[in-house]
């Protein structure tokens, strides 16, 4: 997916009044929006439960025929389930970034514009987008137009709120007398708690479609990874292996009118990638031990969480058969899996426990984290549990490793 401003059409008015130049939507960058976001799920496969919003209950959507619920307006509803959850919990409302331990919930952020949270390994910074509103001046059809643009930021802030959101890159641009954008998005500290993998179309938005790059906390360094993709269609939902020899990665696809993306793997030492699975899976998340992978499974009839074998990336476990269901999270302690559902149009967080030993799992029952609060279906959640308060795991029957090296295709593919 690129951002071509030069192919932009004009549109109708957003935002501006009287006496401003004209305030024009492009055309592909809208659709590029569209693509670029999490939302790549419901173009690819015409299934994706949010689709319907995550505001107001309705009549539509997977979870069933409209219920006659509508989500706090600001606020997140607790279920207070029975049994008392380890850690701490991070997801988006209405651009706000909450966090939410046991019973209690409070606001990390409150600008209305952030999106895409995720912890640091350490659980002591929250890395997010933060989109921001200005004016850009670009050529279309042969000549200088301004646009009300929404440019992303890379920004982070203390976990325990602690301070103010520091902006650690943005996306806004000037080249010659012209002012742009170019997206961020889904920043994921790597273990080495320096090097951000992101998906971005930097340096020229032009050129370049949002595939996978790295941004060095150091250096403040954008870098392409110049892995293979299917333009325009791009990458998606980097996830860093805990001991950051691995980072997985989806690369979008298409069958036919069908959307098929597929999970790759990604060894940053090497900078070879293989193919985890085949067409049909994104949003992969690491499971403690590094041996399995919980993803996002389309079907012709929505979506469902399964967990996947590192190695070969055979599916171990259906957590979910809803088709409502998507963006897993591990817990730190490997005994949980935590996901957004959609029930009457209205997205919450569940968590479903796993019982038995490793890799020989069966789903417990679903339990309800949050109730009728239409989180953001678009900001996958996140899970911190400190590293002294994990319990030790179960050995499983098979000790299935994860590979250190697998058979290599080059960047090109």
């Amino acid at each position: 997916m690129s951002n071509r401003p030069t192919a932009a059409r004009p549109g109708p008015r957003r935002g501006g009044g009287a006496g401003q130049p004209p305030i024009l939507a492009p055309a592909l960058a809208t659709a590029g929006l569209i693509i670029a976001t999490i939302l790549t799920i419901g173009l690819f496969t015409g299934n994706l439960p949010f689709l319907a919003g995550t505001g107001a209950g309705g009549d539509g959507g997977p979870g069933g025929p409209g219920a006659a619920v509508t989500p706090a307006p600001s606020d997140v509803v607790i279920a207070q389930p029975e049994k008392e959850i380890p850690g701490t919990f991070l997801y988006v409302k209405q651009g706000s970034i909450w966090i939410q331990k046991g019973k209690e919930t409070r606001r990390l952020t409150t600008s209305g514009k952030d999106s895409m949270p995720s912890w640091a390994p350490d659980g002591e910074w929250v890395y997010f987008i933060r989109t921001e509103k200005g004016r850009g001046l670009f050529p279309s059809q042969g000549r200088a137009v301004y646009y009300t643009m929404h440019y992303p930021n890379l920004m982070r802030i203390a976990s325990d709120g602690s301070g103010e959101p520091e902006r650690l890159h943005s996306g806004r641009y000037k080249t010659g007398s012209y002012t742009w954008f170019y997206w961020l998005r889904q920043p994921v500290l790597g273990p080495d708690l320096r090097t951000i993998a992101l998906v971005s179309d930097a340096p020229d938005p032009t050129e370049s479609d949002v595939v996978l790059q790295t941004f060095d906390l150091e250096t403040s360094e954008l870098v392409s990874l110049g892995l293979k993709e299917d333009p325009p269609l791009g990458h998606q939902d980097p996830a860093w292996r805990h001991d950051g020899k691995i980072l997985l990665y989806v690369r979008n696809g298409r069958d036919g009118t069908r959307g098929a993306p597929v999970i790759w793997r990604y060894f940053p030492e090497s900078g070879k990638t293989t193919t985890l699975t085949g067409p049909g899976y994104l949003s992969p998340a690491w499971s403690p031990t590094g041996r399995y992978v919980a993803a996002t499974k389309t079907s012709s009839i929505g979506t469902d969480v399964v967990i996947l074998n590192a190695k070969d990336g055979t599916e171990v476990l259906r957590v979910t058969r809803d088709g409502a269901s998507w963006s897993p999270v591990w817990s730190p302690a490997g005994d949980a899996i935590a996901f957004l559902r959609m029930t009457g149009g209205i997205v919450d967080l569940k968590l479903v426990e796993l019982e038995g030993s490793e890799g020989a799992w069966s789903a417990g029952e679903t339990i309800d984290l949050t109730t009728v609060s239409g989180l953001d279906g678009g900001s996958r959640p996140g899970w911190f549990i400190p590293p002294d308060q994990i319990p030790r795991p179960t050995p499983g029957p098979t000790q299935t490793t994860a590979p250190s090296t697998a058979p290599p295709e080059s960047p090109a593919g």
